[in-house]
């Protein structure tokens, strides 16, 4: 059965500064309620890359405390810093470890094998996942890396795919792993094509509209949820949606990721009402 896993956000205070533990258990309730089938903690929605070593320990931590499996992103910069991260996730019990690419430097075949075959030994024998996304990284990781991945590491489960438009998701929907969809209005392609499920930062805060695409294959409308949440700094819009739908999280970002002008939230809250309304 494809799987619908949200890209979490991360719950800050003190104006980003700080974890906020607190906001967790409500959250992940949420996102259970909503059909979510697990979480993935610590991506590009969950601001992670932004968070210092300590701090996404403790987010794991706060992560697999609750309901929910979870899959932590622990790609860093440095392979260190990722091998450290994929150990710690490995000791508290999460369900599988995933990595993407270390941003700012174009890394040569060797050097991303490398990388990656460091924190797939890391979290062994955790199922392991390449997070491809080359707006994000700076550039695709090579299919031929994906192919000596496969050859050499046993622990390698899958993929996320953030990619756009489908012809560039297509080559690694690779027969034998579980290939997660990151556009949402992609999900529909993406399971037709064999895809797993998808992880979605729309289902940070739409658990159930993006549950409903990929249990139906018809994401159009989810695509388009995505696009009006687009419009707005994405991280804080998310955040400001899930405090209006009842969750007890601050609106708060890691800088230099900006906050909600008064005026934005205004107009995101009425066109995400306007969504709901039209939807009912």
């Amino acid at each position: 059965m494809a799987r619908t896993i949200p890209a979490a956000l991360t719950p800050l205070r003190d104006g980003g500064s700080a974890v906020d533990a607190a906001a967790f258990a409500p959250y992940v309730e949420f996102l259970r309620a909503g059909g979510a089938d697990g979480v993935l903690a610590l991506g590009t929605t969950g601001e992670g890359i932004l968070l210092d070593v300590r701090e996404r320990a403790q987010v794991i931590d706060l992560f697999a405390a609750e309901s929910l499996p979870v899959i932590a992103h622990c790609g860093a910069q440095t392979t260190a810093d990722t091998v450290a991260l994929a150990a710690h996730a490995k000791e508290k019990g999460v369900a599988g470890v995933a990595v993407i690419g270390p941003p700012y430097f174009v890394l040569d075949d060797d050097a991303i094998l490398a990388h990656f075959r460091a924190a797939a030994a890391a979290c062994a024998p955790l199922p392991f996942y390449v997070y491809e996304f080359e707006r994000a990284s700076g550039y695709a990781i090579p299919l031929r890396v994906i192919d000596r991945l496969r050859e050499t590491v046993p622990n390698l489960a899958g993929l996320k795919v953030s990619d756009a438009p489908f012809a560039k998701v297509t080559p690694y929907l690779i027969e034998g792993l579980d290939v997660f969809i990151g556009a949402e209005s992609l999900i529909g392609d993406g399971l037709a094509n064999g895809a797993a499920g998808a992880v979605s930062a729309l289902a940070s805060a739409f658990p159930e509209v993006v549950a409903a695409a990929v249990a139906s294959g018809e994401s159009t409308q989810a695509g388009e949820l995505r696009a009006t949440v687009d419009r707005y700094p994405r991280h804080a819009a998310l955040k400001a949606i899930v405090a209006a739908r009842g969750v007890p999280m601050n609106e708060d970002v890691r800088g230099p990721l900006r906050g909600l002008t008064d005026d934005e939230r205004a107009y995101l809250l009425a066109d995400i009402e306007s969504f709901l309304v039209a939807r009912s």
